[in-house]
């Protein structure tokens, strides 16, 4: 799997009939088709009923479940689903956002601008901390997909009278290409959340500061480590816990 083979997926889902039908009138939102196609470019291993659910992919690597977002909803399927075989959880993520605005009364689509915004791989911290039971399962695997991405979003805000966009509705993502792909297949693999440059005693704060990010996603991160056993709660300095990582 690649870039060529992601950009082959978007050629295939959008550069057919999809695009024609209108913008936000699809049943199935564009993000998740693509990835659909780049994890298994047939169609007859997609949509699978498994037990009383149904799978987006079931092939050669077992179950391939797309999680855009609220891996709450991953809990159930997750019990039955690696009853049966190896589950892979794949997980989009904007590391390159462009925003585009939909008025719904004129049809008119804005020119794109680029977001401030670019997530990592910490940004996961709160879906993952969800199903963190389930990380150590030797048939459980992730992939993190780090995506240079549009979004397209409805000019239906009602928070301010003035700008629509505030409290808008996401109407749909497009893919545009694939930036990087974080693959985790064993409990050493969760090694890669430890920040280059973290010492060997360590804070929330100072996890929080290498990792560039905040510190309620880094102390979801350090708990999850501790879990896997690949950190461990050593004391406490004032009023902050120390923490330590396991060699």
């Amino acid at each position: 799997m690649g870039k060529e083979e992601f950009a082959k997926a978007c050629e295939k889902v959008m550069g057919g009939e999809r695009v024609t039908g209108g913008i936000g009138t699809l049943g199935e939102k564009t993000l998740h088709a693509v990835l659909k196609n780049y994890y298994e470019p047939y169609g007859g291993n997609q949509e699978i009923k498994v037990g009383s659910f149904v799978a987006d992919i079931v092939g050669e690597r077992g179950i391939i479940e797309i999680q855009t977002a609220n891996f709450g909803k991953l809990i159930k399927k997750l019990d039955v689903f690696l009853e049966y075989c190896d589950v892979t959880v794949v997980y989009p993520m904007a590391a390159v956002k462009y925003l585009r605005w939909l008025d719904l009364e004129t049809g008119e689509l804005s020119e794109r601008r680029k977001s401030p915004q670019k997530l990592t791989m910490y940004d996961c911290a709160r879906e993952l901390y969800v199903i963190r039971y389930a990380l150590d399962n030797p048939r459980f695997h992730l992939r993190l997909c780090l995506l240079e991405l549009e979004e397209i979003r409805f000019l239906n805000g009602r928070r301010s009278r003035k700008n629509k966009k505030k409290g808008s509705t996401r109407c749909d993502r497009i893919p545009i290409s694939l930036v990087d792909e974080i693959e985790f297949d064993s409990i050493d693999d969760y090694r890669q959340f430890i920040p280059k440059g973290l010492q060997d005693e360590f804070t929330n704060k100072d996890f929080a500061k290498l990792a560039h990010t905040d510190t309620g996603a880094s102390r979801r991160i350090i708990n999850m480590l501790i879990y896997l056993g690949i950190a461990e709660n050593i004391g406490k300095k004032g009023n902050a816990f120390v923490y330590r990582i396991n060699k």
